[in-house]
């Protein structure tokens, strides 16, 4: 089973980005790893430890937010599609516009 954590938390003040930070790294320190910013996974062999890890986020959960958890089976989540644009710089990485003097 994977455990995906959703969450959308506000960042407007200087408590907010605490809390923010402070859930955030309570999800590292368990064990989640990020598949995006505000998305967080977790692998689990039995279901008594995926409940566990959800009891230890609704107690790490901010005050202010939303908090979102999905637990779907290997399976589901290997059929999950990447879809990866294409990477786009500003720099010129050639010589084609080299000027010798």
């Amino acid at each position: 089973m994977r455990l995906l954590v959703f969450f959308d938390l506000p960042t407007a003040t200087a408590e907010d980005r605490r809390n923010y930070s402070r859930f955030r790294k309570a999800l590292i320190k368990n064990g989640f790893i990020m598949l995006q910013e505000s998305v967080y996974c977790r692998m689990f062999i039995t279901p008594s430890a995926e409940r566990l890890a959800m009891d230890i986020i609704r107690k790490h959960r901010p005050p202010d937010g939303t908090v979102q958890m999905l637990s779907v089976t290997e399976k589901q989540f290997a059929k999950m599609e990447y879809l990866v644009g294409e990477y786009h710089s500003e720099l010129i990485e050639s010589d084609e516009r080299l000027i010798i003097l």
